[in-house]
């Protein structure tokens, strides 16, 4: 499994966005340059998480990007289902009726349990709990 490359500048830019004081906003262009990403990528994925809930923009020479809640409060799950939509390692996980041996397939168990895992370290994984200052070099 790999997330995609727009959930993993999703989450880059959250980074960012963690590391400003509460109430700070940030250019999308700054988060770009620093973040590595293409701008124009950039301005789908703030679409995406804007409508989302993760994050709040406004437009005009004081506008910006903010986060909508706390660092402490968004995990990297919300994050990467946002841009990817749910974690789902194999297609028999959600939809047994999809694999010919059904709910009796010696792998699913494997398959349900690591996907379980996977949800819940990235649920209780939260932005604040990143702490690399330069990440966010203004």
């Amino acid at each position: 499994m790999q997330i995609t490359r727009q959930a993993d500048y999703a989450l880059r830019a959250m980074l960012y966005l963690a590391h400003l004081e509460p109430n700070q906003r940030a250019a999308t262009n700054q988060i770009a340059e620093v973040q590595h990403i293409p701008p124009s990528f950039l301005a789908k994925i703030i679409s995406q998480l804007s409508i989302a809930g993760l994050i709040h923009t406004s437009r005009g020479a004081r506008g910006g990007v903010s986060m909508a809640r706390r660092p402490e409060e968004i995990s990297v799950l919300e994050v990467v289902e946002a841009i990817d939509g749910p974690i789902s390692l194999n297609e028999c996980t959600a939809h047994p009726a999809g694999c010919p041996f059904g709910e009796d397939c010696p792998l699913r168990p494997l398959w349900c349990d690591t996907q379980a895992e996977l949800v819940a370290r990235l649920g209780k994984t939260t932005f604040a709990e990143f702490s690399q200052p330069a990440l966010a070099a203004a």
